[in-house]
């Protein structure tokens, strides 16, 4: 195994922590409190099915077997690990709750330190849309930024094209499985000229499920999302909600009324995104940003009483009875401390528990919910 791993991670705990991820009901959220309160992923992956347990539902951590033939899969495609606290894990990203704690990566991991944007937009885009995304990447790839996108068809190929080197391609597959299959040749020129980042483990085939999940990873990594050209209900429009939700700058071209495929976008600046018209606004716009966006495109962040880092300092606080309060429908966590009257270390313990067993899903927000 080559992984791209802290100084003091040994190679058993990589490993341990590739086998925590992938066992059965663990998300960026839980595997982050299960580090926190057991100190390790060896001693977590230990603890499983007892939490499990305690959680109402029996455990099987995922084969030792699976993970050797993942880690060999890895090293077959040329790609590393990036664990979450590597000094070339994505910095942005890396800022963001739900942000992938392991993702496999090949090309140049230094281009997400680097001042970052992202550029997506329609799959079915005009012909003048892939052309100004085309040549927005190549004007601000030239002013020192790295472009980020999805490698889609339409605008988002464009602006890979137009910004290798510095460009960064997220992929909704493994690290080996070309997707859209016409953009093959594409994806291998950002491997080996930019960077080519996954977050789903190798041979996993593109699901509707994971593009969300990868577009979050676009907008994470970047200090600002751009589109180009969306319909009202592109998942480009996810992204740029996303980056909102991040606190990042989201930035749309204008287009035609008539155009069905601008309506996305004029939408998005009726919201509260910032309208650019030429790649100088861009840069204005990011060009020392401090985490203040200008755009007002986001959700009010959710109130706590209580800060998140008391929770995470309750290693040995005992689980809450917080069961009887949780239904379907999707409720913060803060309610949850504040009508059970439990400290927060109590609450998240027994969440963890439900989460572990399967029986919790966890939402946008800080919200959870029971499975249905």
């Amino acid at each position: 195994m080559n992984p791209s791993r802290p100084a003091n991670l040994t190679q058993e705990e990589a490993f341990a922590r590739i086998r925590l991820l992938r066992s059965p009901n663990i998300g960026p959220v839980s595997y982050g409190q299960l580090l926190r309160r057991f100190g390790s992923a060896v001693a977590a992956l230990d603890a499983l099915p007892d939490l499990a347990a305690s959680g109402g539902k029996a455990y099987k951590i995922v084969a030792v077997r699976q993970i050797e033939d993942e880690v060999s899969a890895v090293r077959r495609a040329g790609a590393r690990y990036l664990f979450h606290d590597s000094a070339d894990y994505p910095p942005l990203l890396r800022t963001l709750e739900s942000a992938p704690p392991i993702l496999t990566a090949r090309g140049d991991a230094s281009l997400a330190t680097r001042p970052c944007v992202a550029i997506v937009g329609a799959r079915n885009a005009s012909a003048a849309a892939v052309k100004l995304a085309r040549d927005f990447a190549a004007a601000l790839a030239e002013a020192g930024l790295v472009i980020v996108s999805g490698l889609a068809r339409g605008i988002d190929g464009a602006a890979h094209r137009g910004s290798l080197p510095a460009t960064i391609g997220v992929i909704a597959s493994g690290i080996d499985i070309a997707y859209p299959p016409e953009h093959a040749d594409l994806q291998e020129r950002v491997a080996q000229q930019g960077l080519l980042v996954a977050e789903q483990p190798p041979g996993t085939e593109p699901r509707g499920r994971h593009f969300p999940s990868r577009n979050r990873i676009i907008a994470g990594i970047a200090s600002g999302t751009l589109i180009v050209e969306a319909a009202p209900k592109s998942g480009s429009l996810i992204t740029a909600r996303l980056a909102g939700e991040a606190g990042r700058e989201v930035m749309a071209i204008p287009g035609s009324p008539l155009d069905p495929r601008s309506h996305g976008c004029n939408q998005l600046i009726r919201d509260g995104a910032v309208l650019v018209q030429s790649p100088d606004d861009v840069v204005e716009l990011l060009s020392g940003f401090d985490g203040t966006p200008r755009s007002a495109l986001r959700e009010m962040p959710a109130m706590f009483d209580y800060a998140p880092e008391e929770a995470e300092a309750e290693t040995d606080a005992e689980p809450a009875e917080i069961a009887g309060l949780l239904t379907t429908a999707p409720v913060s966590v803060d309610e949850l401390i504040r009508q059970s009257g439990e400290s927060p270390g109590a609450v998240q313990i027994a969440l963890l528990e439900l989460e572990v067993a399967g029986r919790l899903a966890r939402h946008a927000g800080g919200r959870v919910s029971l499975n249905a």
